[in-house]
């Protein structure tokens, strides 16, 4: 395996995680799935409808998002909004990432 692939799976298994918390993060108000993929983006994190649209249900199936089917301009779409329990986890999960960074800041630094 060369140094590219590598390094691109590397990414890959960083990306895994931060993409949860990411999600999670913009889902205080109800936003269908495309839409949700495009805010991230413009913030700099681009995620794939192949890996997006699984962890919604994924997460909806944990109980960390709840969704209903709205129909806007002759469409129907999914929306996904934190649930009760995701908007009591999501600040707990927030802090892990806060300590989880400084964490492996001082790692780096060493």
């Amino acid at each position: 395996m060369d140094d590219t692939e590598l390094l691109r799976k590397a990414v890959s298994e960083l990306r895994r995680g931060v993409i949860v918390l990411a999600v999670l993060s913009q889902l205080s108000e109800a936003q269908y799935g495309y839409q949700l993929m495009k805010e991230l983006s413009e913030k700099g994190l681009d995620v794939e409808q192949g890996t997006l649209y699984p962890l919604l249900r994924r997460l909806e199936s944990q109980g960390l998002l709840d969704s209903d089917w709205r129909v806007e301009a002759d469409r129907p779409r999914r929306y996904y909004v934190l649930s009760a329990q995701g908007a009591q986890i999501f600040p707990q999960l927030e802090q892990e990432w806060a300590d989880l960074v400084a964490t492996l800041d001082k790692v780096l630094a060493s």
